[in-house]
């Protein structure tokens, strides 16, 4: 069995990324991203962290607005039009999740498509369905950076039984578009899908983004099938782990990703991706 190393993997589209943006600031130009913040959620604090760690070491210019969560509705969104009129500005980004008494949805249609790098927007996820893949230029985080891993490992995709375990707009969905892009033969299961252990068996490729501690073991896994944890919780002993039960099932696959060091360090990685991107499209830039 391989494991795959997300962290290796992410440090070397890092390196590539940074080959990018020196080539940008020679232009005089600098990505920049503004980050919105509802609020003082312990997860939240942890992923901006490390967007404006990586931003700072990649040289691409990163502010953080942080709002009370008592903000209303209508002062989001006018501060969103202001970052979406400010020609300074390349990407925004508003973290999730929202407090309970913002319309989420809503926010993110205000977001400009072209400077949406969590490719939430209804626009940029519909081009996910209906462009040619060489069209497809802004892509959501998390199902891109399971794309790279897969790739990047010299695992052929094309043809291939695929077989994803959740139906989120953040993974599941998102990531089975990717995948018929690059010719994968997608089944998408989800919390009603009957026999989901012998569809799950059948898959060359088997990806679980349900959220629930090692719920995967060995009697979902084909032999020699590639595994994709994207799943993080806390087990019985409070300690991290994935969607899979590693201890049951290291013996089965061909390869798999690690919880943590799998799918985790690629999402922040691929973010940088969509901004520099868009941060070419804005300046014209092939």
């Amino acid at each position: 069995m391989t494991i795959i190393d997300g962290k290796k993997i992410a440090n070397d589209i890092i390196n590539e990324l940074k080959q990018e943006v020196d080539q940008l600031n020679h232009s005089h130009i600098v990505p920049t991203l503004v980050i919105v913040q509802i609020g003082d959620e312990y997860a939240s604090n942890v992923y901006i962290k490390n967007k404006l760690k990586l931003a700072q070491s990649l040289n691409i210019r990163a502010e953080l607005k942080h709002f009370p969560s008592t903000i209303n509705d209508q002062d989001l969104i006018n501060t969103i039009q202001q970052l979406n009129n400010d020609h300074n500005v390349n990407g925004i980004l508003v973290q999730m999740p929202l407090p309970k008494h913002i319309n989420e949805a809503n926010v993110i249609e205000h977001i400009a498509p072209h400077k949406d790098v969590d490719c939430f927007h209804l626009i940029n996820i519909g081009k996910l369905w209906t462009a040619r893949k060489s069209e497809v230029k802004l892509k959501p985080c998390t199902p891109a950076g399971i794309v790279q891993l897969l790739k990047r490992s010299h695992i052929d995709i094309e043809g291939k039984e695929t077989v994803i375990v959740g139906r989120s707009n953040i993974v599941g969905k998102p990531l089975a578009s990717l995948l018929l892009l690059d010719n994968a033969t997608v089944t998408l299961c989800h919390s009603l899908t009957k026999e989901l252990r012998s569809v799950c068996k059948k898959a060359d490729i088997l990806i679980s983004a349900i959220g629930k501690a090692k719920i995967i073991d060995e009697t979902y896994i084909k032999p020699g099938a590639v595994i994709i944890d994207v799943g993080v919780n806390r087990d019985v002993h409070n300690h991290i782990c994935g969607d899979v039960d590693f201890a049951k099932i290291k013996d089965i696959p061909g390869y798999v990703t690690p919880v943590p060091g799998g799918v985790g360090p690629m999402t922040v990685v691929m973010l940088m991706q969509n901004l520099i991107t868009l941060t070419k499209i804005q300046h014209h830039i092939q």
